[in-house]
């Protein structure tokens, strides 16, 4: 004989763990943004990387997992943002400060100058937490943006943090002199830093990479982003990223153009 409690109570146990596995999703990129945030504070920015794709990739589908089970809920949204401002906005803020630091032949490292500073130069490297800075504005404002649910305004937090972690795996694994000196340039990252911020919270109108249809038709942009991002990964590698990133405000930019004509 069917036990009628029993029937009543695992519908509802049911629901009650869908409703929370994309949070579950969700702390698995702060989990993977705090370990991340250790490894680029010691200054092992491959390990960081690491940690902060895993973080993106949990980032990627605790929204998938919300909408597949149409578990949508304020809560979620809010956990979200703390999610990336952690992974994607401190992790890449430490990362652009060591990266100053070693343009700036280490000021900050243990046994350089010992923390006593003699120059303006030497506070150069603390400049690289304007970018979490400005994920932090732009985190914000998209909590309170009804508009950015198909679409974003300026580029996204996970788009900007893989930017600045390119950098660093660009010294590491293409070892090229021409790089390396444009990399660890100080003006060179000075800049790079105000661009990225720039462009966290510019009025840019991008796309996201939502489907709502398969059909080709109406996400021609977006397959055609994937193909080329793809074939920019297998013949570039990690230098493709920063001209995927371009390539990404490009094609936003044509396409916001094409809508108006």
């Amino acid at each position: 004989m069917i036990d009628v409690k029993l029937c009543y109570f695992y519908p509802k146990a049911n629901d009650f763990m869908k409703k929370y596995i994309p949070n579950l999703i969700t702390l698995l990129n702060v989990f993977c943004g705090c370990v991340a945030t250790v490894f680029a504070a010691s200054n092992q920015l491959e390990m960081a990387a690491l940690y902060v794709f895993l973080g993106i990739f949990f980032d990627f589908f605790d929204g998938l997992a919300a909408r597949v089970l149409n578990v949508q809920s304020e809560l979620g949204v809010q956990l979200d943002s703390l999610a990336d401002m952690i992974t994607s906005g401190l992790v890449p803020g430490i990362v652009m400060f060591q990266l100053l630091n070693m343009a700036n032949f280490g000021s900050w490292s243990e046994g350089g100058s010992a923390y006593s500073f003699m120059s303006l130069m030497d506070y150069i490297p603390l400049f690289g937490f304007l970018i979490t800075l400005g994920s932090a504005y732009r985190l914000a404002k998209f909590n309170i943006d009804e508009n950015q649910v198909s679409s974003f305004v300026g580029l996204p937090t996970p788009a900007n943090a893989l930017l600045i972690l390119s950098l660093a795996l660009i010294l590491q694994y293409h070892d090229n002199d021409t790089l390396n000196g444009i990399i660890l340039n100080t003006w060179f990252l000075v800049f790079m830093t105000i661009l990225s911020t720039y462009l966290l919270n510019a009025n840019i109108p991008l796309f996201a990479l939502k489907f709502k249809t398969w059909s080709f038709k109406d996400n021609a942009v977006r397959y055609i982003f994937i193909i080329i991002s793809a074939v920019l990964l297998l013949t570039l590698r990690v230098l493709a990223v920063p001209v995927i990133i371009v390539f990404y405000v490009g094609a936003s930019l044509v396409s916001n153009l094409s809508e108006k004509s």
